[in-house]
């Protein structure tokens, strides 16, 4: 009996079956390419989403009230003074903020609640737009970080050399730096206000150096803001290294120092602060804020309301649907309601 040409047996018409496959397109078989792999598929019924809903509010409702009486437990005081401290036109009020005139101003706080320390000091300021493009860009992590690449100020135009030395900190951030100071007194005695660690500790270790110090800051022809002690390194000057961390928002608070001590209901508080930052330029506006803090942070009724929003929301879905699945219920997989079924005619 003669034998098949097509075999495998190496005639001139045999197909070689590895060659075959190594010439296909097809895949690899798995399962896991083939979507073969077992899943699961939840069938949601009526019961499974009512429980989730109700799962959700009763979760989220306690966080939010809980969130909600945390931030109204929060002591703050608030004070807007450029406004008060400089009296005249926008024009007058720049030119003299950008004089050498004294710039001394005094407010008077009043406790209305207690205030367990420690109560962080803050400055706030709007309508400054840290969030800016060129404004970002214009540092150098590098020369902060790093004492032999201080001359790394290709991004710190226009402030990056002067009488052609490099800057150091070069940028708009740093030039920019907020000075304006504060004192404290309660019945003609001075508070002591701390101002160690009111950075992040990551920044502090990690984005500016103990090696590197100020150079010719501050020394070309316009001051932007602070001036910076040249024998301090720059991880220890952490009002700049607050004052770097961008903010997002063109509103935006930043922390100043911090009172360890407590303060009693119906204190008056004498600030005697130094007006010296320029906000009159884009019409900003300046405050001195004084604020405990809770398990959630500042105050921020935001956080709590959100939560009881979307608890409550789900609550009432919960609801709606128990209440549809009592008046008008449907047998679970009712081929009835197909549609070809509901129009067999197809019109």
């Amino acid at each position: 009996m003669s034998s098949n040409p097509t075999s495998s047996s190496g005639g001139p018409g045999s197909v070689d079956p590895s060659a075959a496959r190594r010439n296909s397109k097809r895949p690899k078989y798995s399962k896991f390419t083939q979507q073969e792999l077992p899943a699961c598929k939840p069938i949601l019924t009526p019961g499974w989403v009512i429980s989730a809903f109700l799962l959700v509010s009763v979760v989220f409702i306690p966080i939010g009230v809980a969130s909600l009486f945390a931030s109204r437990d929060v002591v703050e005081i608030v004070d807007r003074y450029d406004d008060v401290c400089l009296n005249g036109t926008k024009t007058e009020r720049i030119n003299y903020i950008q004089g050498s005139g004294d710039k001394t101003c005094t407010r008077t706080l009043t406790v209305s609640k207690h205030m367990k320390a420690p109560i962080h000091i803050y400055y706030q300021l709007d309508n400054f737009y840290q969030n800016h493009r060129r404004y970002v860009k214009s540092r150098s992590d590098a020369q902060l970080r790093y004492k032999k690449k201080e001359s790394e100020v290709s991004a710190c135009k226009p402030e990056d050399m002067v009488d052609g030395k490099p800057i150091v900190p070069c940028g708009l951030i740093a030039w920019s730096l907020f000075n304006d100071t504060y004192s404290f007194a309660i019945r003609n005695q001075n508070i002591t206000v701390n101002k160690k660690d009111i950075s992040w500790k990551s920044d502090r270790d990690h984005k500016f150096g103990k090696d590197v110090y100020p150079k010719n800051f501050q020394k070309g022809s316009l001051i932007g803001g602070a001036h910076l002690n040249e024998s301090i390194p720059l991880s220890q000057q952490e009002d700049l290294i607050v004052w770097m961390r961008t903010a997002a928002l063109p509103t935006f608070r930043k922390l100043y120092g911090r009172i360890e001590q407590d303060l009693q209901a119906n204190d008056v508080i004498t600030v005697t602060l130094q007006n010296n930052y320029n906000t009159y330029s884009f019409s900003g506006k300046k405050m001195l804020v004084l604020s405990t803090t809770s398990w959630i942070g500042g105050k921020n009724d935001f956080l709590g309301i959100a939560y009881i929003t979307v608890g409550g929301f789900c609550f009432f879905l919960a609801m709606l649907f128990t209440l549809i699945y009592l008046v008008k219920p449907r047998r679970l997989g009712d081929p009835s309601y197909l549609s070809w079924n509901r129009n067999p005619g197809g019109r």
